[in-house]
């Protein structure tokens, strides 16, 4: 069926070839069409009895937008099969270890189906709203589903908002020991109330002054949830598996709003669960909550009061579902059924697109109408409205609010804009460490906004760092102005930005953004990093001299000059540049992100050794080497490092500096070893570098 989107063209060009043109004839301008202003609907037809009604061409259908007529560029009709499920013995689900993150996996451009006659059935858990008993619950429903009601026809995606974050934890598929081994994956209570936090109402913090926005965060979520699932182009139900969901007053409508259009663009039904099931519980509290006490225990009121809110938390789940053509299922136990509920939404149905004649990317609604012509008759079901798409450049404020808190959001990471980060360690006390974080966005990243007659720029940059919770994020401007220089000086340039975060040893999740203000390209870079616990451990002899993570630099700038720094406080700002040990003489040493290196600059290395509990501290050996391959290529001479931090860590600051120019271009290990002759004790520490001209 979709060879109709391609014949035209064969046709045309075979025409072309039997008749050609005369020699002053011109030719004709052969037009290439692109998926940008493609429109795909999904539209259910069925009798007087309810039964689907097959064999529709496009001759049969009027399809109108804002009263124009739209010319189909395809109809394919998707047969789902209505089997009666049989329950099925699975073999021992073994659990496995977590799985990692995936992604949608999106369609071809050009109305293409992926899982033609198939039912997309995607099982969405908000953990943020869910207590324990509750996530159990749901979790089992959903196991339940899948063993005894999961028909041939149905394929089921697993999504997950935990940590403020939305992620794919499979995509499509009938595979039921994947899907239940992956259920299993999942952590009970991982993101179930998380603490308050610093409360700046930013990216990534689920507590304090962000609580009063928790709503707004979880109809956010969902919103990412729908896009992601937008993807396709099928009809797609995702079961919402909640404790509810309250507005406040009216502050959440907008958002509300906002989730319920980006479903409908999507082609998503929500269909809504409360996991706690049918309640029946007074308003004098329970074993879990105490009462509220006072006069309103005798009057009434706070019975009424718990009813009412209890009765809000439901009312909104209700709306999602009847705003996007689902259905809701509450103060019901077998919560499964709320997935047989979507299972049975989903019947044979049409795939149409067409390309807009409106080309127009101004974000407006526009409306949609379908009949049937011939003297056809039947009960049409589609969506009869649509918001057309808007190029960045005319986004608003919330449109760029939004898009950077998708990106942050989503698991998938976004690579428009090609960025590079180093994140290094330094103890700073027996309890703490301090990491500088940096990064580097490359100067041909900029070139673009130049060419497009833009005279500055401006980069966002926002980011999280987490540690089970949220610990603590960024966001920051930079003004880059291009004014002064050309696209192609733009080239060899990099923008250099830093902050740094003082946290405890742990394992840490990093992930930071960057985006191109006039462009509107963003990138991201993600990584795990581990502060190890560098104490001495009691009554254990360690043969290994603690030591810090290590720079590796190919220049130093003044303060002022340096690069962007995330604190635009002052007093945060002062109290960073103190304990950053890359900050020394009113001098910053850059990390150089990538390790690339010029034959013409100096290399400068810096770490620490600490020896706790040494008194005196014992004069240590440093020497650096590199290899290429298995052969040594160059080596420094040995340095001794007798010079300490007065602190009780007897910190010993390890430097080195040294001209490129006596070694070839190319790749090469590098390695720092740090000796103690006395104690018989060394360190080691390898990296690639990458030396060129």
């Amino acid at each position: 069926m979709r060879r109709i989107l391609v014949f035209p063209l064969l046709v045309s060009l075979l025409c072309a070839q039997q008749n050609p043109t005369a020699p002053n004839a011109q030719p004709e301008e052969v037009i290439f069409r692109t998926g940008a202003n493609l429109v795909v609907h999904t539209l259910t037809v069925k009798d007087k009895k309810g039964n689907p009604i097959e064999g529709l061409t496009p001759k049969d259908l009027i399809v109108t937008e804002d009263g124009i007529v739209q010319t189909l560029a395809f109809l394919d009709y998707q047969k789902i099969e209505e089997v009666t499920p049989i329950a099925t013995e699975t073999a021992a689900i073994v659990p496995i270890p977590r799985l990692a993150r995936t992604a949608i996996a999106a369609e071809k451009p050009g109305g293409d189906l992926k899982y033609a006659n198939r039912r997309l059935l995607a099982l969405y858990f908000d953990m943020s709203s869910m207590p324990i008993p509750d996530q159990i619950r749901a979790l089992d429903a959903a196991q339940k589903f899948i063993k005894t009601q999961m028909t041939p026809a149905d394929l089921v995606a697993i999504m997950v908002y935990a940590g403020n974050e939305v992620m794919v934890h499979q995509d499509f598929t009938a595979d039921r020991e994947k899907l239940l081994s992956n259920i299993q994956t999942l952590v009970i209570g991982e993101d179930e109330d998380v603490p308050a936090d610093n409360g700046d109402g930013t990216f990534g913090q689920s507590g304090g002054e962000f609580a009063l926005l928790r709503t707004d965060r979880q109809l956010s979520a969902l919103q990412t949830a729908a896009k992601m699932l937008g993807a396709l182009n099928e009809k797609k139900s995702l079961i919402y598996f909640a404790s509810g969901l309250t507005l406040s007053g009216t502050d959440n409508q907008a958002q509300l709003r906002a989730t319920v259009n980006a479903a409908a663009r999507a082609g998503v039904s929500f269909f809504t669960v409360d996991a706690r099931g049918l309640q029946a519980s007074g308003g004098f509290g329970n074993a879990s909550r105490a009462s509220a006490g006072g006069m309103g225990m005798y009057t009434g009121q706070t019975a009424m009061s718990t009813m009412s809110s209890f009765g809000k938390s439901q009312d909104t789940l209700w709306s999602l579902a009847a705003d996007t053509g689902g259905k809701a299922l509450l103060d019901f136990n077998d919560l499964s059924m709320g997935i047989v509920q979507a299972q049975k939404s989903i019947t044979s149905y049409y795939v149409l697109g067409y390309y807009a004649t409106n080309t127009a990317l101004d974000g407006k609604l526009r409306k949609v109408k379908i009949t049937l012509t011939g003297g056809l008759t039947g009960e049409l079901e589609y969506r009869d409205s649509y918001y057309a798409g808007r190029e960045y450049k005319k986004f608003t404020t919330a449109d760029k609010e939004r898009q950077l808190e998708d990106a942050l959001m989503q698991g998938d990471p976004v690579t428009d804009l090609r960025i590079a980060m180093e994140v290094n360690y330094f103890q700073i006390n027996r309890a703490e460490y301090f990491i500088p974080i940096t990064l580097k966005v490359p100067g041909n990243e900029l070139a673009l906004a130049k060419k497009g007659g833009a005279e500055h720029t401006v980069i966002t940059f926002i980011g999280e760092i987490r540690g089970g919770g949220p610990v603590s994020n960024i966001r920051d401007l930079v003004d880059i102005k291009l004014s002064d220089t050309t696209a192609a000086d733009l080239v060899k340039k990099s923008i250099v930005y830093d902050t740094g975060f003082t946290v405890l040893p742990g394992n840490y999740k990093i992930k930071l953004l960057a985006r191109d203000q006039e462009t509107g390209r963003i990138g991201t870079f993600e990584s795990s990093v581990t502060i190890p616990n560098l104490n001495p451990k009691a009554d254990v002899v360690d043969s290994k001299i603690a030591i810090s993570s290590v720079v590796l630099s190919s220049q130093r700038e003044a303060l002022q000059d340096a690069l962007y720094n995330a604190n635009k406080d002052k007093d945060k700002n002062q109290v960073q540049l103190s304990v950053n040990p890359l900050v020394q003489e009113g001098q910053k040493l850059i990390p150089s992100v990538t390790r690339v290196f010029s034959k013409t600059k100096e290399m400068h290395i810096y770490l620490q050794a600490y020896q706790q509990g040494t008194a005196p501290p014992q004069p240590l050996v440093a020497f650096v080497t590199f290899y290429r391959g298995k052969e040594k290529a160059f080596e420094t001479a040995p340095v001794t490092v007798t010079e300490r931090v007065a602190n009780n860590l007897n910190t010993m600051p390890i430097k080195f500096s040294f001209p490129m120019d006596k070694l070839q271009t190319g790749e090469y290990d590098l390695q720092i070893t740090v000796l103690n002759p006395n104690s018989q004790k060394a360190a080691f520490w390898q990296a690639p570098v990458l030396l060129i001209q």
